[in-house]
């Protein structure tokens, strides 16, 4: 991953308008990424460790927590059930 550790640093360096339809996406993957990157890394797992129990490719893994990707619910499942965890989605107020 690179050395930005926020949103709001990748979003300046991207130039990226927060009124285009796509932010939001972008802004989830991204921080969907970098809880899984914590994650990990407390458990001092490299992405291969991961991706092995998860049963994904390093590469995937990389491209996951880069924020490269919008994942899909088994994905996000997977990944939650190999780092011994449960996957929790809520709405809430905007």
């Amino acid at each position: 991953m690179s050395d930005r550790s926020t949103w709001g640093e990748l979003r300046k360096e991207l130039g990226v308008d927060p009124a285009h339809p796509a932010y939001d996406g972008a802004r989830l993957a991204f921080e969907l990424g970098a809880e899984v990157r914590i994650l990990r890394e407390q458990r001092g797992w490299t992405q291969t460790q991961l991706a092995g129990r998860a049963g994904m490719t390093q590469s995937a893994i990389a491209r996951f927590e880069a924020g490269g990707t919008t994942p899909t619910l088994p994905v996000l499942e997977r990944i939650a059930a190999a780092l011994q965890m449960r996957l929790s989605i809520a709405l809430t107020p905007a």
